[in-house]
């Protein structure tokens, strides 16, 4: 029996050296199983080493870096021929866990001590492996770690080898420490703001509360994701004493540092639907000094020209974010030129997985189809819209579902040019096809409830073709014609099937077929069909597409880009 007392991570560097500094002479010859020739080949000298010195050296420094894997009595057989060196060896059976002995002491209930030990990840009957065995003394401190015993630590590990059975015998010894509370808040580094924004993005630290390092873990998220912080720690002072009863009332220190107030940014790109662009955004954190958002910009496209701003608000006790803003636009697409101003305001919020926002937008519109009459449309649209996103990677799905629904309208008693009712909404599906692959599934449909779509602003009737849509057309090309112009009309409706086949982890190939249309009535229904196939490249925010489709209908090819995420 013999006590396995080193890692491989100390070991390495030593072999690294040791093994350089033999290197003399002739090329070596490995002849293992490819299990074994793989661990070692990069470990191995470049050239032969000379003499029994060498060759007993060598030996040793191999089987320690195949104890780590569990080979405790490889044989080794040593052949030279001609100043070359033939290295055969039998590394056995493997060494496998025969016995496991965890104990968890502190004053944890027993079903959470049972949980903890029931999770051992390395049971008796697996091969046994250094890393292996460092994972799962790590992870099972992290899950004691996670929640209530924030002092938790790890007494006492052995690993106990015995080479003649093959058999490895794991103990390892935890303490809980005292359960751990929620203090209250100390925040360090504010300057410009009140304590107070702090508490209005708290929605997971509450003095009283158990421990869970996944709250701390929220509000640092959610303070981070502010603009007026650049920096955020979250932490708790683990050194605070128990209390009589042994709870521990630890305080929760947020460090922050501050963003400077203003930015002034600009940008340049370009899309497929709405070609070259550029723009300068000014924002500001602390509108007349109360923590409001300000973000401005002006927005030069070669179809579209947009300014705006939008002031928001800290978010309210229920966790409700409120802004309002105001827009001016003009675009000029498939022949209908369109200028307008539009003032609104909305409350945003989120329960679970479910987002809802809440808005009220008047706009004042002016339309001027190419060889048809203009018209003035005004409308004052409250909508409820709703998504609810269930996906296993928000920028690089393979699993899940995310669904879309709004619905608005307007009376033409109240600041509106014609009645109507609008409700849209959308389905998008993933699965897993594979190690790697994904087929996609997406579907869309719209009606707004009117009498005609004249005097309805077109942002409430429906244009579709283009990227995100159906590929192989121009964008919102498909559409009504009034004149030489295309616009919106009062239905729509669009489906995708997309396979994406990925290479490695970076880059994959799709194939796709879309097809959909905008109509301003039942009768006239002709599916536009396009397919085509396209480039994936991976990035954090999400795949970047580039797709090649044709459109039936039109007889022509397009080139589509985007950033290819769940909406």
């Amino acid at each position: 029996m013999f006590a396995l007392g080193r890692t491989l991570r100390y070991l390495l560097p030593f072999v690294v050296v040791a093994l350089a500094s033999l290197a003399r002479g002739g090329t070596i010859d490995l002849r293992a199983p490819d299990e074994i020739t793989a661990l070692l080949t990069p470990f191995l000298p470049a050239e032969a080493v000379p003499g029994s010195g060498g060759k007993v050296r060598l030996q040793r420094q191999l089987g320690e870096i195949m104890s780590t894997e569990g080979y405790f009595s490889p044989q080794f057989d040593f052949a030279e021929t001609g100043g070359n060196l033939r290295i055969t060896i039998d590394p056995g059976p493997r060494t496998l866990i025969a016995a496991v002995d965890v104990a968890v002491d502190g004053p944890l209930a027993a079903k959470r001590r049972q949980e903890l030990i029931g999770g051992w990840t390395l049971p008796v009957g697996r091969p046994f492996r250094q890393q292996d065995w460092n994972s799962a003394k790590q992870q099972l401190l992290l899950r004691l770690l996670a929640e209530d015993y924030a002092g938790a630590r790890l007494i006492d590990s052995q690993a106990t080898i015995n080479p003649a059975t093959r058999e490895a015998r794991l103990t390892a010894h935890y303490d809980s420490g005292p359960p751990f509370r929620f203090g209250d808040l100390k925040i360090e580094g504010l300057e410009r703001y009140p304590a107070s924004l702090v508490e209005r993005y708290n929605q997971t630290v509450h003095p009283g509360a158990p421990y869970r390092e996944a709250d701390l873990n929220a509000l640092q998220a959610a303070l981070q994701a502010t603009p007026q912080f650049r920096s955020v720690l979250v932490s708790i002072d683990r050194d605070t004493l128990p209390d009589a009863e042994g709870v521990v009332t630890a305080p929760v220190i947020v460090r922050l540092g501050e963003r400077p107030a203003h930015r002034l940014s600009f940008g340049a790109g370009i899309s497929s639907n709405t070609g070259a662009r550029v723009e300068t955004v000014f924002q500001t954190a602390d509108l007349f000094g109360q923590a409001w958002e300000l973000n401005s910009g002006l927005r030069l496209e070669q179809k579209k020209q947009t300014a705006f701003a939008d002031i928001l608000f800290p978010p309210s006790a229920g966790q409700r974010r409120n802004s309002i803003g105001i827009m001016a636009q003009a675009t000029d697409i498939q022949g209908l030129v369109t200028e307008r101003i539009a003032i609104g305001g909305q409350q945003a919020w989120r329960r679970d997985e479910v987002a809802t926002v809440l808005s009220l937008t008047w706009q004042d519109e002016r339309l001027k189809p190419d060889g048809a009459t203009d018209s003035i449309n005004r409308s004052l649209v409250p909508n409820i819209a709703w998504t609810w996103r269930h996906v296993d990677d928000p920028f690089n799905t393979r699993n899940g579902i995310v669904l879309h629904g709004e619905v608005g309208g307007a009376a033409e008693a109240i600041l509106s040019t014609q009645s109507f009712v609008r409700l849209y909404g959308r389905y998008q599906q993933f699965f897993p096809v594979g190690e790697r692959d994904v087929l996609a599934l997406r579907g869309e449909v719209g009606y707004t409830i009117a009498e005609s779509r004249d005097g309805i602003p077109q942002e409430y009737v429906f244009r579709t073709g283009g990227t995100g849509s159906v590929r192989g057309y121009s964008f919102q090309s498909l559409g009504v014609s009034e004149g030489s112009a295309i616009v919106g009309g009062r239905y729509m409706a669009t489906a995708t099937v997309e396979y994406t086949h990925w290479l490695d982890q970076q880059w994959g190939i799709a194939a796709f077929v879309d097809a959909g249309n905008a109509v301003d009535s039942l009768s006239d229904i002709n599916l536009a069909v396009g397919y085509g196939i396209g480039g994936r490249w991976r990035t954090p925010a999400g795949p970047v597409a580039v797709d090649v489709a044709y459109g039936q209908q039109s007889e022509s090819v397009h080139l589509h880009f985007a950033l290819a995420i769940p909406f």
